[in-house]
């Protein structure tokens, strides 16, 4: 619930990894609470499992209306991670991915579900806990005499993460902006400017951290590229399929990486002579691939709380073929 952010970012301060979940009117109020863990520097995972809107809208219906806000539902530069998953089952494994980027990074994940996702159900066998991905843990143990609370990690530019209790690591966290390195308050306008790049560049570095962009279909390129994120995935992939059968030039590629991009998104996007963006929201990816890339897009967007039918897509891609 909206309401245990706050008590997750205490978790997290104390050394555990602070998780909750909510939907989009959750994380509309608490959107300060995230603000004060991305000043904090503090890992936390927050999933929202979206649903029509605005305000209550559709509660029990689907929608990726959320991803702007996931972005950039923050007062002042806020940047977090943000990941999502593609199916039910691939929810267990973008979860423990949240957490990881978390840890290592010492930030705020967001985790992308929805409603289509939260209620459907796909086989999937139960890993065994020893073939899991292993989350490094690693607690501040520097001399006192030399630990500084906002001292970075030259690779991730993460900070240190120091629980209450231990000796001689004491120090100052809340929402006022910090100096760099000793984490005193700071009013200072070139500190703050720096602190706000550090901050932004930390998320920037994660794309160093994560899995390149895979291509369904033709890696090479071709005549059109459908990409989408979150639960459009079994629609879109199944669209591509018929029409690749019947000798359509056309690939898929799914992001669940979307704060920041696969390192390769820029290179499979320009392989492509036309994009399509399926997206059950007005065109929010779409969005944000034609703010960072120079590249002929075409939305598909569908708002009635309901998914994405395979012939829906499959009639656009034949449309831009």
């Amino acid at each position: 619930m909206a309401e245990h952010v706050p008590a997750a970012i205490g978790a997290s301060f104390a050394g555990a990894i602070g998780l909750t979940g909510t939907s989009g009117p959750g994380l509309a109020l608490k959107s300060e609470a995230l603000g004060l863990a991305v000043m904090t520097e503090l890992p936390l995972v927050v999933i929202n499992v979206q649903r029509g809107g605005p305000s209550t809208g559709l509660p029990t219906k689907t929608e990726q209306a959320d991803l702007l806000q996931a972005m950039y539902g923050r007062n002042g530069e806020c940047p977090v991670c943000i990941v999502a998953a593609a199916t039910p089952g691939d929810c267990f494994h973008m979860a423990i991915e949240a957490v990881r980027l978390a840890v290592q990074h010492m930030m705020p994940v967001i985790f992308l579900s929805d409603g289509y996702l939260a209620n459907g159900a796909e086989p999937w066998i139960i890993p065994k806990v020893a073939d899991l991905p292993a989350i490094d843990v690693h607690f501040c143990d520097a001399d006192p005499a030399e630990f500084q609370p906002y001292q970075r990690d030259p690779e991730t530019l993460a900070r240190p993460w120091a629980i209450p209790g231990t000796p001689g690591l004491e120090h100052r966290l809340g929402g006022l902006e910090k100096d760099d390195i000793t984490g005193d308050v700071s009013y200072d306008p070139a500190n703050h400017e720096h602190m706000v790049k550090t901050r932004a560049a930390k998320v920037e570095r994660i794309a160093r951290d994560i899995p390149e962009l895979e291509v369904y279909g033709d890696s090479v390129g071709g005549d059109l590229l459908v990409i989408g994120w979150g639960g459009t995935y079994g629609a879109i992939t199944s669209a591509v399929e018929k029409v690749r059968q019947r000798g359509g030039n056309v690939s898929s590629a799914h992001l669940r990486y979307l704060n920041p991009f696969p390192p390769n998104l820029g290179d499979v996007l320009a392989r492509f002579d036309k994009v399509l963006v399926p997206e059950l929201n007005l065109g929010q990816l779409y969005f944000l691939l034609r703010g960072k890339f120079s590249h002929e897009l075409f939305p598909l967007n569908k708002v009635q709380g309901l998914p994405f039918k395979v012939s829906e897509i499959e009639v656009k891609i034949e449309e831009l073929l």
